[in-house]
């Protein structure tokens, strides 16, 4: 069997063929097993030996009207939760555990949150969306109206801007995929478009951009060019199929798909066509790009082909030599991810990984790579290529180009270090 995974090897330290899980016949698995032991847990059976537990002997729990998961999940929750600051008002946010999760989709309550000034208690049959400025009819719509619309669903990634910034820091950040890069989620979104509300309020010629706010204490407000608006742009109603949580903009919030997660205004009370950017708060105090001569470049919305490694990763550390999966998580607001590499060496040699179908445009997409690791350090990377060619860089690459004093918009390659004790943190490589 070791003269077999030689000749699947297909980079440095271990990394295995992609395809290694997906041929035919289940004796390849329990052959791997038996041979170069799946991570330590392959062990033979005998039905003899096979316990009856507890739970089959008794009757079950009665059904629910709206079921929550198991008590042994219960460390997968959203965090890292401020403690009280602010007495529980206010901004904050709360991250989707990324390490403990599988697939490309986000449940609903674990969906990562971004607010600036709390989550608003809103009656949806005292919310209203008006569409005004530059349009032939202003227009308002209530939830009821917008639900006798026609509607669409998308599959979506929503990522804050800031999302990874401690990873500008001149040294490592201790933290796990959820705290260092938590601020990113991915659901199925269903409602109207914009575009086609736009149209029945009139789009004046020399409406160029709008400016959406919230309804929340914040008014969170954002400028959105006018061409996004007609493309792809939608006022969502569903998450996944249930109406929007509160966290996540109930009754209705803006879904720009692809473009910084603030910009997808939540609780969205009203779009106003206008002929230049407005200039808001929220668009003028931050989300925007330093550059290498210490300008600031606004305007960049659309967040770059991003990639991280998700088990192995802090807090899910290796147990024992063995086979294991590599898998992770790859996005890109400029469409589909074409490719994700992983190294285990460091990068000094690099293997394409599986990419789990659907692979959706501007949509979270789930890869895998088979390792056999040895039980000698390693240092686990992945690095995504969207459907344009675009490369996610190195750090050294990204810190030239923005320095260190940036904060939006990282999405530099992440590198785990696995030591030979099997615990994997944060470093730098």
């Amino acid at each position: 069997m070791t003269e077999e995974f030689d000749a699947e090897r297909v980079a440095g330290n271990g990394l295995l063929d992609r395809r290694i899980f997906l041929r035919q016949g289940g004796g390849l698995i329990g052959a791997v097993g038996m041979a170069a032991g799946l991570a330590g847990y392959t062990r033979p059976v005998h039905a003899e030996t096979l316990v009856v537990p507890d739970w089959t002997k008794t009757p079950g729990a009665w059904l629910q009207g709206y079921t929550q998961p198991s008590k042994f999940e219960g460390k997968v929750v959203r965090g890292p939760l401020p403690n009280n600051l602010y007495n529980g008002i206010g901004p904050g946010n709360a991250r989707t555990p990324l390490q403990f999760l599988d697939g490309m989709i986000t449940p609903n309550g674990l969906h990562y949150e971004r607010s600036h000034n709390g989550i608003p208690d809103i009656d949806p049959a005292s919310h209203h969306l008006l569409i005004h400025g530059l349009v032939k009819r202003p227009l308002t719509f209530t939830v009821e109206a917008l639900s006798r619309y026609p509607m669409t669903s998308r599959i979506s990634f929503v990522e804050c801007a800031g999302n990874s910034g401690g990873m500008y820091a001149a040294t490592p950040a201790e933290g796990t995929a959820q705290s260092l890069h938590g601020l990113v989620s991915c659901a199925e979104w269903t409602g109207v478009s914009l575009a086609m509300l736009l149209e029945e309020a009139g789009v004046d010629p020399a409406a160029k951009w709008l400016v959406a706010e919230g309804a929340d204490a914040a008014a969170m407000s954002r400028s959105v060019p006018i061409g996004k608006a007609l493309d792809d742009a939608m006022v969502a109603l569903y998450q996944n199929g249930e109406r929007i949580r509160p966290s996540n903009g109930y009754p209705m919030r803006l879904l720009l798909p692809g473009y910084q997660g603030n910009m997808n205004v939540k609780w969205l009370r009203r779009v106003k066509l206008l002929r230049e950017p407005a200039m808001t708060k929220d668009e003028t105090s931050k989300y925007s790009l330093l550059v290498k001569d210490g300008k600031v470049a606004q305007f960049n919305f659309p967040m770059d082909a991003k990639s991280v490694i998700t088990k192995p990763s802090p807090g899910i550390n290796m147990t024992a030599s063995g086979l294991y999966e590599i898998s992770g998580i790859a996005w890109s607001g400029h469409g589909k991810i074409a490719k994700v590499e992983i190294t285990a060496d460091g990068g000094k040699s690099w293997a394409p990984a599986a990419l789990s179908e659907p692979v959706l445009s501007k949509a979270i997409t789930r890869f895998r790579l088979p390792w056999r690791w040895n039980g000698a350090p390693a240092i686990l990377q992945s690095r995504a290529i969207d459907e344009t060619g675009y490369v996610q860089p190195t750090r050294d690459a990204q810190i030239a180009a923005r320095g260190s004093r940036a904060a939006y918009h990282c999405n530099l390659i992440t590198s785990w270090g696995v030591a030979a004790n099997g615990e994997v943190k944060h470093v730098y490589a």
